[in-house]
């Protein structure tokens, strides 16, 4: 079975790779003097402090492999590579709900990043998947369990510090040296062509 592609922006790849170490390098050495200071305490079967530090390390260690098999399938999106005025992962949409005249916004992010209380939204949810490529003034139907839902795009913002496609490619390709983390321009499977 082919494992999932884990599409990121390149601050979510860089943040991701800081985390990793933090974990690995700082977090590792906290938890393991909590352990050796409850050791000294005595007694093992009764000690509440030895029991919290091993629970830390365990919520570590399975942090550290969730952000391993993250980066291990990670492959950056450019979002340089969407028109200017278009959709793409990382960009910040406001949409006008038609049916109840309501503004809301959204920022696309990849399914690791998703955070619904924040607004921002996975690329793959049908709200997403329904944005990637689309531009300002178009009007979506989403469709969902309860019926279809009509938006139009009042607004489009790209990430900060984007760069023209030529420096981004070099960007992944020295982020690429660091860690292996695939380069993708999955926005020509999701733009939108014009009909002549």
């Amino acid at each position: 079975m082919e494992e999932k592609v884990n599409l990121l922006t390149k601050q979510n790849l860089k943040d991701l790779r800081a985390e990793l170490e933090d974990l690995k390098v700082n977090k590792r050495k906290e938890i393991a003097a909590k352990i050796k200071e409850a050791r000294e305490q005595g007694d093992l079967s009764e000690n509440a402090e030895y029991d919290a530090a091993k629970e830390e390390q365990r919520d570590n260690e399975h942090r550290i492999e969730e952000i391993e098999a993250i980066l291990k399938n990670a492959e950056v999106y450019l979002e340089e590579d969407v028109a200017k005025d278009a959709v793409g992962l990382g960009s910040t949409v406001t949409l006008l709900d038609i049916e109840y005249n309501e503004e809301v916004t959204y920022k696309i992010v990849g399914s690791t990043e998703v955070d619904s209380l924040n607004g921002k939204i996975s690329n793959e949810s049908p709200v997403g998947k329904a944005l990637i490529g689309a531009k300002k003034g178009a009007t979506i139907n989403v469709d969902t369990p309860s019926g279809t839902i009509k938006y139009k795009i009042v607004k489009v913002e790209k990430p900060e510090g984007a760069k023209s496609t030529k420096t981004a490619k070099k960007t992944v390709e020295k982020a690429a040296e660091k860690a292996p983390a695939k380069e993708t321009k999955s926005t020509k499977k999701t733009t939108t062509k014009k009909k002549d």
